[in-house]
């Protein structure tokens, strides 16, 4: 998970992100998009793109001589999933929590049956 927070460290390689979410994309159309932010070269978007993929934020595919890059769903929800064990971490207690709610309150209110778990062999006969 260290990687993916490290390669979106990187402003650059946010703006490449952010192109890509638009749908795939040649390095060329990236470089393109990303000069609008300032001077990159196909090397330097190739590099970006290199360390986006190795996170596992970015997937490439082959379609005859060019290779085309798009925003890896899976990298995202792990790093999105992981944000939301940080910013909640009793996440996963929740339900139990709930559960346990709901049996406290159900021993705050009066027994269903008042004779229930008493000893009847001492009631009073008249």
């Amino acid at each position: 998970m260290t990687g993916v927070f490290e390669a979106l460290g990187d402003a650059t390689r946010r703006h490449v992100l952010e192109a890509l979410s638009a749908g795939e994309r040649s390095a060329g159309d990236v470089v393109s998009v990303l000069q609008a932010h300032g001077a990159i070269s196909q090397p330097g978007v190739s590099q970006q793109l290199r360390v986006l993929r190795e996170a596992g934020l970015v997937t490439v595919r082959a379609e005859g001589t060019r290779r085309l890059y798009a925003v890896d769903a899976a990298g995202l929800d792990a790093a999105r999933a992981w944000l939301a064990q940080v910013a909640d971490p009793l996440a996963p207690f929740a339900q139990p929590l709930d559960a346990l709610a709901t049996e406290v309150a159900r021993g705050r209110r009066a027994p269903r049956h008042p004779n229930r778990g008493v000893d009847t062999s001492q009631r009073m006969t008249s």
